[in-house]
């Protein structure tokens, strides 16, 4: 299990040519820098996280069947 690292984040955010909010670039930041593919395991690190779960909620994401639809609908 992985715990979020924001000043990498950061540091992505930076240096990314990604456009789009910041719940949408951490997906992609822990696609990238934590190789993860599996929503279950994304849903899991960000729900762990102390920043993350207010993206989540503010999303209505409860579980990572949601997410995963957030993930299909992004790359559609």
């Amino acid at each position: 299990m992985y715990s979020i690292e924001w000043d990498e984040f950061k540091i992505f955010k930076k240096h990314t040519n990604k456009e789009g909010d910041n719940f949408e670039l951490l997906l992609e930041f822990l696609k990238s820098y934590y190789n993860m593919t599996s929503p279950q395991e994304m849903y899991d690190t960000m729900k762990r996280d102390d920043i993350a779960p207010m993206m989540l909620e503010k999303r209505d994401i409860k579980s990572s069947s949601d997410l995963e639809n957030i993930l299909f609908k992004n790359f559609l």
